[in-house]
C-alpha cells in the first residue's frame, strides 16, 4: 500500500507563478521583460484586492501610548483601514488592565463635536485615511532652529518672504529626518508639535533655505476626548489590514495564504492575457471567469468562522 508525502507545504515562488499563468495563456515565460510585465500585473492585482474586501492574513494588531493634550496619532503608512479599536489602562503585561471599545465615527461625525479640545478618556475616533505620500515643499523652510526634543512650537518661513499659506491647519511634516506632527498653524509658526513621529527620533536641526520641509500625508487616528493627565495612561490597541506585499524579483514566495496560489495564478493570467499580443478573445473571456470564480471561492473560505454574537451595538462596516 503506497504511503502518503507526509509534506504540506507545497508553494510557488514567484517565477513559477508567472511561468504557470503565461501557460494558461498559451504562452511562455522568455524574457526578462516578460517577468517585469508581470510583476507590475502582480502589483496591480494586489491593489485590487485590498479593494475587494477584509484578507484575513493582513489583519495585524498593533499599539499606541496616548499623550496627554495629543488627539491625533500617526499609524503605519501601508494601514489599509483600521477594523477595531479600544482604550487600555493600566500596563498591558499586568491582569488588571481595562479595555473599553472606542466608537469609529465619521469625518462628518467629528466635525460637529461642539468642544474638539474636551479631555477625558477618549471614547471615539477618527480614522483619517490619507495616501501615506510625502510631498516636498519647494518654498517653506526652516526659519529657526530647533534645539529641544522637547520644544512643541516651530517657527517656519517662505522662500519669497511670504506668509506661509499652504501648509494643512493640522498635520505633519518632515524635516531632516525627523517627522513631527502639528495640531494647528497661525501665521509662519506651527503649535502643539509632537516630535519623533511615525519611528522617527526627535533631534536638532538648522535653520536655512536648504533645509525645506517635506509635507507627509499620513495615515492617522483622532480621539475624542483628547486624552487627559488623570486617568491614563491610556494605550490605544487596533487592528488594522495593512497593505499585501509587493511582488518580488523571483525567488520569493508572495504574501498570500496557500488558498490563495491557484486564485493568484487565475487572476495574473487574466491580466496577462490581456496584454499578450493575439490571444484568443474567447480565452481571455474564460481566464476572467475562471479568475472571478477562484477569487469567490477564495474569499468565501477567507472569513471569519466564529459563532456570530450579537450585543447592543449598532456598529456595522461599510464593506
Amino acid at each position: 500500500m503506497a504511503l502518503t508525502s507526509g509534506i504540506s507545504s507545497f508553494n510557488l515562488d514567484l517565477t513559477e507563478l508567472v511561468e504557470e499563468s503565461f501557460e494558461r495563456c498559451g504562452s511562455q515565460l522568455r524574457s526578462g521583460y516578460d517577468l517585469r510585465t508581470a510583476r507590475r500585473s502582480i502589483n496591480l492585482m494586489l491593489t485590487e484586492w485590498a479593494n475587494r474586501g477584509i484578507n484575513l492574513w493582513t489583519v495585524e494588531e498593533d499599539s499606541i501610548l496616548l499623550t496627554t493634550g495629543q488627539a491625533f496619532y500617526n499609524v503605519p503608512t501601508d494601514t489599509v483601514d483600521i477594523l477595531d479599536m479600544v482604550t487600555r489602562t493600566s500596563n498591558t503585561n499586568t491582569t488588571n488592565q481595562q479595555d473599553i471599545n472606542l466608537s469609529r465615527i465619521s469625518e462628518s461625525t467629528y466635525s460637529t463635536i461642539p468642544n474638539k479640545l474636551t479631555t477625558g478618556r477618549p471614547i471615539q475616533a477618527w480614522f483619517n485615511r490619507q495616501s501615506g505620500n510625502a510631498d516636498i515643499n519647494n518654498n517653506v523652510y526652516l526659519a529657526q532652529n530647533i534645539t529641544s526634543s522637547t520644544q512643541n512650537t516651530i517657527v517656519l518661513a517662505n522662500v519669497d518672504g511670504s506668509s506661509v499659506v499652504n501648509l494643512r491647519s493640522s498635520g505633519y511634516v518632515q524635516i531632516d529626518s525627523e517627522i513631527i506632527g502639528y495640531s494647528n498653524i497661525s501665521n509662519n509658526t506651527l503649535y502643539n508639535c509632537y516630535r519623533g513621529q511615525n519611528g522617527t527620533t526627535a533631534t536638532t536641526h538648522t535653520a536655512g533655505t536648504s533645509n525645506l520641509i517635506t509635507v507627509q500625508y499620513l495615515p492617522n487616528i483622532t480621539v475624542w476626548p483628547t486624552p487627559d493627565a488623570g486617568g491614563g495612561p491610556y494605550t490605544l490597541v487596533y487592528w488594522r489590514m495593512r497593505r499585501l506585499q509587493d511582488a518580488g524579483t523571483g525567488v520569493n514566495i508572495q504574501d498570500i495564504p496557500f488558498r490563495f496560489i491557484n486564485c493568484f495564478v487565475a487572476g495574473l493570467s487574466y491580466l496577462l492575457s490581456v496584454k499578450i499580443q493575439g490571444t484568443d478573445p474567447n480565452r481571455v473571456l474564460f481566464l476572467k471567469q475562471d479568475y472571478e470564480e477562484q477569487f469567490d471561492l477564495a474569499a468565501a473560505e477567507d472569513r471569519e468562522t466564529a459563532p456570530v454574537r450579537w450585543v447592543p451595538r449598532n456598529m456595522f462596516y461599510s464593506r
